[in-house]
C-alpha cells in the first residue's frame, strides 16, 4: 500500500525552527517529485515547495524563499523541509505529496506547488506562536 507519513510538525516560537520529514513506503521516492503543501485555517491549501525526482531541482513559495529548504534523502526514502525564521502565518497543517504514476516526470513547478498530486500524506501540524 502506497504511504506518505508526515512528521517532525509541532509548536515553535516566532523565529524558530523545525525540520519536517516525509517517508514513504510501498514505493520508492526516488523516482518522483514530491511536493509540500499547506493548509491554513478557513485558507485554501497552498503549495510551499516541491523537488524534482533527482533532487537537482527546487522551487519554492515566495513567502518560504530564503526561509525553507527542501531536500531528499532517497537510501531513506525521505524528503525533508528545514523550515527557519518560522513566522506565526506559516501556522499550519503541512502535507507532503506526490503522484506515483507518473515517475520521472518534471511535476514540480515554479511558486513551490506539485502539479497533478494524487497521493496525500495525513499531514503534520506546525503552529508558531508571536
Amino acid at each position: 500500500q502506497l504511504q506518505l507519513v508526515e512528521s517532525g510538525g509541532g509548536l515553535v516560537q516566532s523565529g524558530g525552527s523545525l525540520r519536517l520529514s516525509c517517508a514513504a513506503s510501498g514505493f520508492t521516492l526516488d523516482y518522483y517529485a514530491i511536493g509540500w503543501f499547506r493548509q491554513a485555517p478557513w485558507k485554501e491549501r497552498e503549495g510551499v515547495s516541491c523537488i524534482s525526482h533527482s533532487g537537482g531541482s527546487t522551487n519554492y513559495a515566495d513567502s518560504v524563499k530564503g526561509r525553507f529548504t527542501i531536500s531528499r534523502d532517497n537510501a531513506k526514502n525521505t524528503v525533508y523541509l528545514q523550515m527557519s525564521s518560522l513566522k506565526p502565518e506559516d501556522t499550519a497543517v503541512y502535507y507532503c505529496a506526490t503522484n506515483p504514476l507518473r515517475a520521472f516526470q518534471a511535476l514540480c513547478v515554479p511558486g513551490g506547488s506539485l502539479v497533478d498530486s494524487t497521493h496525500w500524506g495525513q499531514g503534520t501540524q506546525v503552529t508558531v506562536s508571536s
